[in-house]
Parts: structure tokens; C-alpha cells; sequence
């Protein structure tokens, strides 16, 4: 026998999106489910560093476009949240740093990056003099400068708890393989049936990242094409690996040359997570070469550090995004709209707010509205994913 129920809006993918939409859809009223067919930031969640970005490579580049005004926006909107002031409470998620730091080389190309970013980025950026500078660079060693830049990098596996509490019971796992959908037809919506639970919604959203390419497909849904920019991070841990870094090194690109966030292993030790050009650069390499020049980049960036203990790996991270013509990043979030199928890339960690604005705004244009929803569900709940760091494994993958 079926079990049926009755919904507004289904949320498929239980990244940061998927979850800060289903927090600001229930806020309003709409009867809101997520699900998610692995664990809950499974996805290029538990990948990302973390950082709240507010356009500092757009400063790097000199150019201060719509994009750059858009992202600007958003460290103040986080920190709003995170103070427990702003749309949805994030007091309960672990700061990693309240700030990220700038740090320029000798190189002339490097100093005039350095240059561009103060200049643009007046009010969130500071020169620091010497003795404020972070442990890490407390070396006489360390010729370069060295900017404060007003951006939080978060935890992410607390940030996807704390989304995820106030909504628990509206969170499900479903088996992506027996999911099967059904359009209505006109405005009526579709009919989602997994096993014996059979479900009706008005409308169905989807933030499952790279899995939107194959959930489009079982839809019979053509568009939007998705794209894939991987990237090839690198991690350390132990040796020299003593204090936090949450700094980008400025090259001569728009694109740091290198950037480094800290978390903790499952054993509590620092782990320095590797981003940046590194990350760009690295993609096709094999898991060895990729950690011997890592290992390169930061023995000339900071060679002050004995990294000669230092323990490697690494982590091909598939970031998806909206197909573009010359398949570059788009720089805003993406949502579209079509068979009552909203799909929505955010692009980066810090757009989960706009992109959410976005997505209720398509729901209102196309007068997809709260109503009295009903039926249980006979569904799991879903478990959250671990740090990848945190997995003892990828330390000793051959």
C-alpha cells in the first residue's frame, strides 16, 4: 500500500544550498522537504575551505564588476548570521578565523597584486604591522607583506549542522537509483515515488551539485547543461605543520598563487589544506606529482617551516556549475526555471544566500505558493558526511 503525501516544494541535494533553502522555504510556509541521496554534505561541501569570499579576486585583477559588488555583500550577510542577528541563526557554527590574511612575496608582480587589493578593498583590508602579524609568520625570515582581510573562514561540517537542526524532521535519505519521477503536467506539479512512498509536489528543487546532471536526465529534463572544473587540493599535516594558516599568496594573476586553510584530523592534529593555482594547476597530475610540487610551493613560499616530516595527500574536488559558451566560471549564482524544475548552482560557498533569494523569487514569479500540504513520510532520515581530512584512509591512499 502507498503511502502518500502532499507537498510544496521537494529540495533535492543536502549541500549548504539545499539545506539554507530548505531553512528559508519553511521560514515563509512553504511544506518543504530535502533529500539527499548520500549524507548530507557529501558533496563539494565537506570539500570547500571554508572561506567566506567577498571579491578578493576581483581586487587581484583591478576590476570591481556587478559580480564583484554582488559577492561583496555577502561576508557581512554571513557574519549577521553567525552573530545569531540575521536570517537564520548560525551561532551554534565554529569560526575557523574571523579573518583571512594577504600575503605578498618580494616579487614586484606579487607587491603590485598586493597593491590592487588594498586599494579596492579599502574597508575590509588592513596592512598589518609586524607584531600583529599571525604565528605563522612570525619569522625574520618572512620578507613579504602581509593584509588583513575583513572574511570568516567557517567549519563546514558545523555549518551543515547547524542548518540542518531546526529542520531535522523535514530531512531525508532516499535511494537515488529506485527515485522516480512523474510530471503532472501544467501547473499541477510532479509525483516523486521511491519504494511505497509516494510523494506530490508543486514544485522541485534541485542543489545536488554534479548529481543534477543525472537527476535531470532520469526527469527527462534537456536543460541546463552543467559543466565540471576540477581542481587537485593538497593536504599536510604534522612536521612543521604547527599553526593555523587562513592566507592567500598573491601572484601575478587574478588567481592566488596559493591558498591555505587549517582544520583538524580526526586525531585533532593541523592539517594545512591547499588550494589556489596549486589546486587549478594540478589537475590530469597524478597523486604524486601533485604532492611533490605542493610540497615545492610551499618550501619556496614559506621557507622558514621544516615540512621534511610533513605527512601528503591529496583530494580531486569536481566543482559543477552551469554550462557557460566558453566554458569559464560563471561569476553569480545560477537558478532556472522550467517544468516546475528550479536548478540552482550557487558557484560558491558564499552565494548560498542569494542563491536562495533567487530561488524564492522564481517560485513567486510562477505563483508556486505555501498551501496546507499533508501525509507522512515513510522515509530515513539522512546521516551527515565526514571531513575528508578526517577520513584516516586518504592519508595512506597509494
Amino acid at each position: 500500500m502507498l503511502n502518500e503525501s502532499q507537498l510544496d516544494i521537494v529540495i533535492l541535494g543536502g549541500g549548504i544550498s539545499g539545506l539554507w533553502t530548505l531553512n528559508r522555504l519553511r521560514q515563509v510556509g512553504y511544506n518543504t522537504i530535502l533529500l539527499e541521496s548520500k549524507k548530507l554534505g557529501a558533496g563539494q561541501t565537506r570539500y570547500a575551505q571554508g572561506i567566506i569570499h567577498g571579491g578578493t579576486k576581483y581586487a587581484l585583477s583591478g576590476q570591481m564588476n556587478a559580480a564583484a559588488q554582488a559577492v561583496s555583500k555577502m561576508p557581512a550577510r554571513w557574519r549577521a548570521c553567525l552573530e545569531g542577528e540575521g536570517e537564520i541563526d548560525l551561532s551554534e557554527v565554529k569560526i575557523l578565523s574571523n579573518h583571512q590574511y594577504l600575503w605578498s612575496t618580494q616579487k614586484v608582480t606579487s607587491r603590485m597584486a598586493g597593491f590592487f587589493a588594498s586599494k579596492l578593498m579599502r574597508s575590509r583590508t588592513a596592512s598589518l604591522k609586524v607584531a600583529d602579524y599571525p604565528d605563522a609568520f612570525k619569522s625574520p625570515k618572512f620578507r613579504g607583506q602581509l593584509y588583513q582581510l575583513d572574511e570568516p573562514v567557517l567549519d563546514t561540517a558545523s555549518l551543515v549542522e547547524a542548518l540542518a537542526k531546526p529542520y531535522s524532521d523535514y530531512i531525508f535519505h532516499i535511494d537515488s537509483e529506485d527515485l522516480k519521477f512523474n510530471h503532472l503536467g501544467g501547473e499541477e506539479g510532479w509525483l516523486l515515488q521511491s519504494g511505497e512512498q509516494q510523494i506530490k509536489t508543486g514544485a522541485i528543487v534541485i542543489t545536488a551539485g554534479e548529481g543534477a546532471e543525472q537527476i535531470l536526465l532520469k526527469m527527462g529534463q534537456t536543460t541546463p547543461s552543467m559543466q565540471r572544473r576540477p581542481l587537485h587540493m593538497v593536504m599536510g599535516r604534522g612536521g612543521g605543520i604547527q599553526h593555523p594558516i587562513f592566507a592567500h599568496c598573491l601572484g601575478a594573476s587574478s588567481s592566488p598563487r596559493l591558498t591555505i586553510t587549517s582544520h583538524r584530523d580526526g586525531h585533532g592534529e593541523m592539517v594545512w589544506y591547499l588550494g589556489g593555482a596549486l589546486s587549478e594547476s594540478g589537475v590530469g597530475k597524478s597523486r604524486d606529482e601533485q604532492i611533490e610540487t605542493g610540497r615545492r610551493e610551499v618550501s619556496e613560499l614559506l621557507p622558514w617551516i621544516d615540512f621534511s616530516k610533513t605527512e601528503w595527500s591529496t583530494l580531486v574536488v569536481d566543482r559543477a556549475e552551469v554550462k557557460t559558451s566558453d566554458g569559464s566560471r560563471p561569476e553569480n549564482p545560477y537558478v532556472d526555471f522550467n517544468n516546475g524544475v528550479i536548478t540552482a548552482w550557487p558557484t560558491k560557498l558564499a552565494f548560498a544566500p542569494l542563491l536562495a533569494d533567487q530561488i524564492m523569487a522564481q517560485l513567486k514569479r510562477h505563483s508556486v505558493m505555501p498551501s496546507e500540504g499533508e501525509g507522512a513520510l515513510d522515509l530515513e532520515h539522512a546521516e551527515q558526511a565526514p571531513l575528508p581530512w578526517q577520513e584516516e584512509g586518504r592519508w595512506s591512499e597509494s
